[in-house]
């Protein structure tokens, strides 16, 4: 039922798009949806104006991708384009640069003019050396300026991983580059002395939170795509081949899909390295008797899943794979079905341990290192004090997040629990898309197989 109705939902999205591929511009929105994300910005700045620059060029012969926030507010894929948005004349105005040198290299782009405005839904596209003239008015405005501080997010990044970067660059002695961002602080503070600058990342960050119903969809397909890559992964797995044939598989079938790229680096890892979360060198090759973990998904048009599998490198799982798999999927499953909205997450992590603690009781053990691993499982969970289940999905892997106890409809995250067993060095890691509605869940993911019969079945195929 997902592959039947996922791509028919997303050929309505684009049947709502111009009628002509805009260039450089990300129109698996309507203009509309855009303009409608930019008018909660206005209602959250009042009469302050933001500002936002895209990024730059990549320094090398690599495609260019938006950063998060200014694609996720416009659409515009144009490098180092500027956008402002007027809260209190509730309009919005990008600064492009002269795109004709790259134009000629790389096919139409957006320009300054009336052509920009009808393609994107923007109030006006000025030369960028316009900007000047505005940035020169603000000093001796009262109206605060809002403008992103946390470092850009571009691909198969998230906001951690480029606030980290950021930070141990600036902090470095050899090195000591402020991020882009303090430096464009830096500039508007010197180019509009008493300016008075805030932080737009924790608006746009409660915007993004939840999705609209045309993000919803566009996930659904990120995740289509991600199963129908990793389901041909475990088609390919054998003993003798390596783990990066494993991820050239998936990729194959993301790229065939129309993705722009990968969501995260490709996370194939076989027996021994599995103890490692994000092991990703795919160096390793296959061998009989392996369970293989995989975990790789697709940026497709600047959205992503995130999925992860385990199956074993022969096709079947050995008695002790089964029951080492089975008695973690079952506690994995604990988890998942106590998951509902508008439930502290304390309260689901409690019920959920009480079917883990049925799950231990009705299960027959016959190896202690696996007994030990399953009951230090259920223990982390007992005594957890956590308010998340897991990490949200979106535009970034790791997405933005929201502080509260429950789960909202709308929102879209991934479980993953680990089980491991240290002294054997092997782990097992399942991770499943999971989008919140008002009367429960769905599991984007479902039909990625995990049962075993599901899974070897899958690879007999």
């Amino acid at each position: 039922m997902l592959r039947a109705l996922a791509p028919f939902a997303v050929a309505l999205l684009l049947t709502q798009a111009p009628e002509v591929a805009a260039p450089w511009f990300n129109r698996i929105f309507p203009v509309d949806e855009y303009q409608a994300r930019r008018a909660k910005v206005y209602a959250a700045i009042g009469d302050g104006i933001a500002i936002l620059q895209g990024a730059t060029e990549r320094p090398s012969e690599s495609p260019f991708r938006q950063n998060s926030q200014f694609v996720y507010l416009t659409g515009i894929e144009v490098p180092r384009a500027i956008a402002v948005l007027d809260g209190r004349a509730k309009t919005t105005t990008v600064y492009l640069p002269d795109n004709s040198r790259r134009a000629r290299q790389y096919g139409p782009l957006l320009e300054a003019g009336e052509s920009t405005v009808k393609t994107t839904g923007v109030d006006a596209a000025l030369p960028r050396e316009q900007f000047d003239s505005l940035v020169a008015t603000l000093g001796t405005s009262p109206r605060p300026v809002f403008t992103p501080h946390r470092a850009e997010v571009l691909g198969s990044g998230s906001g951690g991983d480029a606030a980290g970067w950021a930070r141990a660059t600036a902090s470095d002695p050899w090195d000591g580059r402020p991020s882009r961002e303090q430096a464009f602080i830096d500039k508007l503070k010197a180019k509009a002395p008493g300016i008075e600058l805030r932080d737009l990342d924790p608006v746009l960050d409660q915007l993004r939170f939840v999705k609209s119903a045309r993000e919803i969809e566009v996930v659904r397909e990120a995740t289509r795509i991600t199963g129908l890559g990793i389901m041909q992964a475990m088609r390919e797995a054998k003993p003798g081949v390596y783990e990066y044939e494993l991820f050239a598989a998936a990729e194959y079938i993301f790229r065939r899909h129309g993705a722009q790229g990968a969501a995260y680096f490709p996370l194939s890892a076989t027996g021994r390295n599995t103890i490692y979360s994000h092991y990703h060198r795919g160096a390793a090759k296959l061998a009989d008797g392996d369970l293989v973990q995989f975990d790789y998904a697709p940026d497709w048009n600047y959205y992503v899943s995130d999925v992860t599998r385990v199956f074993p490198a022969s096709g079947h799982f050995t008695p002790w794979q089964r029951e080492w798999y089975t008695v973690y999927l079952r506690l994995y499953q604990s988890l998942m079905t106590s998951i509902q909205p508008g439930v502290p997450v304390r309260e689901i992590i409690a019920d959920a341990v009480k079917k883990m603690d049925a799950v231990m009781a009705g299960f027959r053990f016959t190896d202690t290192k696996i007994e030990a691993a399953a009951k230090q499982f259920v223990e982390r969970y007992r005594t957890s004090k956590a308010n998340s289940l897991g990490h949200s999905i979106g535009i970034e892997v790791h997405d933005v997040g929201r502080t509260g106890e429950t789960l909202v409809p709308g929102q879209i995250f991934t479980i993953e629990p680990a089980m491991q067993i240290p002294e054997l060095s092997l782990g097992l890691r399942l991770e499943d898309a999971i989008l919140i509605t008002a009367t429960g869940y769905e599991n984007l993911s479902a039909f990625v197989p995990v049962e075993i019969a599901d899974i070897e079945r899958a690879m007999r195929r």
